[in-house]
C-alpha cells in the first residue's frame, strides 16, 4: 500500500563551481544525505577556493573528486561517475560554467561530466544579478533546456556584493524538491489537478478574525507530490506559515469568498479538483470597520454561512474527478459517507481529529479514503507525503475504473 517518494538509495552525483553560494552546496549535501541520498561531489579548482574538500568529504563521506587525474586507480571518472548516478546537480552553477555547458566546452572533470552524462541534469544558477539577467546568460539557459536540463531559477534577494535582485542560489529544500521531481514517475502526466489547502480567515474587524486550526500541511503535500508525478498544479491556499511550493501556480486567498472566487475560476482549467482546505462554515456578517474596543462584559456576533464550495462542485461537476476532505471528532465512516454523498464526490479522505498525530497541524496523518463505489483504505499513522501518495493512487485507481474519460 505505501509508496514514499525519497532519495532513498539513489545516487546523486553533485557538482560545485567557484561561487560564493558553495557554502549553500554543503548545506545541500546534509539535506540530501539526510533524505537518504547517496552523494557524490565533484569540485572544480575554483569551487575550492570558496569551501574546502574535506567540508564535502565528511558531510557525504565519500570520495571528492576535483580533477580527471585524482586518482590513477581509477581511469574514466568522467565516464563513470554520471553512470553510477541517478541524477547530476551543478550547484551552485556559475555564469561560466553555464556558458561551458551550453556550448559544449569540457576542459575540465565536471565539464566533461556533464558532456558525458546520459541522466537527468538539474542546473542551478547562481551569480550577480545584472550578469544573470545578460543576454547571453539567457540565451545559454535556454540552450540548456533545449538540451533537455531542468534550470532550477535562483530566488530574489540580496547578493553576496551587496547588490539586490536575482542571483541567489535557490534553497536546498527547493533543490530537493527539484530532484525527486526529475526522479519520480509521471503516472499523472498530462492531469491538471487543483487543490486547494489552509484556513480561512473571516474578519471581526481590522485585527480579529474567526478562523480554524488547519496548517495546510495536507493540501501541500498533495500539490508537491502531484507536481512530482506529473501533473500540472494550482495550489490555492489560505493563510499558513508554508513556503510556496517549487514549480507550481500558487494562489493566495484569504476569506472563504476569495476561495470561492479562486476556485471557480479555475474549476473548468483541472481534471482533478482536491479540496484539502478547511474553508469556515460561518463568518461574521457584518465586518466592523474600526478595531473594537472593550466595553460591556459581552459581545454578541451575527455570524452567517459562508458558500459551500465543495457543494456547488459536486452540482457544477462535468468530467471532474472531485475529492473531499473530512475531519470529524466521532461517527468518522457515518459522517464521511454522508458528506460523500451529499456532495456528489467521487472519493474522501476522513481522519479522526482526536488521534494523537492525526490531527491539524501535524506533519503525520491517519485517515480513511472511501470511494463512491464503496472502496475503503483504512492508512496507519504516516507522513503527510505518504498520505498524498495514497491519495493520489485511489485517484488514479477511481479515474481507470472510468477508463481514463477524466
Amino acid at each position: 500500500m505505501m509508496r514514499f517518494s525519497t532519495l532513498s538509495s539513489k545516487n546523486i552525483l553533485l557538482g560545485v563551481t567557484g561561487s560564493i553560494a558553495a557554502y549553500k552546496a554543503a548545506e545541500l549535501v546534509r539535506e540530501l544525505s539526510r533524505q537518504g541520498a547517496a552523494v557524490t561531489v565533484v569540485m572544480t579548482e575554483s569551487a575550492g577556493k570558496f569551501v574546502g574538500l574535506t567540508t564535502f568529504n565528511a558531510l557525504s563521506g565519500r570520495t571528492v573528486y576535483t580533477n580527471l587525474f585524482n586518482n590513477p586507480a581509477e581511469p574514466a571518472p568522467h565516464i563513470n561517475l554520471p553512470r553510477q548516478a541517478d541524477a547530476v546537480v551543478i550547484a551552485p552553477a556559475t555564469a561560466n560554467f553555464i556558458g561551458k555547458m551550453a556550448h559544449g566546452i569540457a576542459d575540465d572533470l565536471l565539464s566533461t561530466i556533464v558532456l558525458a552524462a546520459q541522466k537527468p541534469i538539474l542546473v542551478c544558477p547562481a551569480m550577480n544579478s545584472a550578469m544573470y539577467e545578460h543576454p547571453a546568460m539567457k540565451g545559454n539557459l535556454e540552450q540548456l533546456r533545449k538540451y533537455g536540463y531542468q534550470v532550477v531559477e535562483p530566488e530574489t534577494g540580496p547578493l553576496a556584493c551587496g547588490d539586490e535582485g536575482p542571483g541567489r542560489l535557490a534553497e536546498p529544500s527547493t533543490i530537493c524538491e527539484a530532484v525527486k521531481t526529475v526522479l519520480e514517475k509521471k503516472d499523472l502526466q498530462g492531469r491538471k489537478i487543483l487543490v486547494t489547502a489552509g484556513p480561512t480567515e473571516e474578519p471581526i474587524d481590522p485585527v480579529r478574525f474567526i478562523s480554524n486550526r488547519s496548517s495546510g500541511k495536507m493540501g501541500y503535500s498533495l500539490a508537491r507530490v502531484a507536481r512530482r508525478r506529473g501533473a500540472e498544479v494550482v495550489l490555492i491556499s489560505g493563510p499558513t506559515c508554508l513556503s510556496k511550493p517549487w514549480g507550481i501556480e500558487f494562489v493566495p486567498v484569504r476569506t472563504a469568498a476569495e476561495m470561492h472566487k479562486a476556485v471557480m475560476s479555475y474549476f473548468d482549467w483541472a481534471t482533478i479538483v482536491i479540496k484539502a482546505a478547511a474553508v469556515a462554515d460561518y463568518g461574521p456578517s457584518t465586518v466592523i470597520p474600526q478595531k473594537l474596543k472593550k466595553g460591556t462584559p459581552d459581545l454578541s456576533l451575527k455570524l452567517t454561512r459562508t458558500p459551500d464550495i465543495l457543494k456547488e462542485l459536486g452540482k457544477r461537476k462535468k468530467r471532474q474527478i472531485l475529492v473531499g476532505f473530512a475531519a470529524e471528532s466521532k461517527n468518522l465512516a457515518v459522517e464521511a459517507r454522508r458528506k460523500l454523498q451529499e456532495k456528489n464526490l467521487d472519493l474522501i479522505v476522513a481522519n479522526d481529529i482526536t488521534v494523537p498525530g492525526a490531527g491539524f497541524g501535524f506533519d503525520t496523518n491517519q485517515v480513511k479514503i472511501i470511494t463512491a463505489a464503496g472502496g475503503v483504505i483504512d492508512s496507519p499513522l504516516l507522513d503527510k507525503e505518504e498520505i498524498a501518495y495514497l491519495i493520489l493512487d485511489k485517484v488514479l485507481e477511481v479515474m481507470q475504473k472510468r477508463g481514463g474519460r477524466s
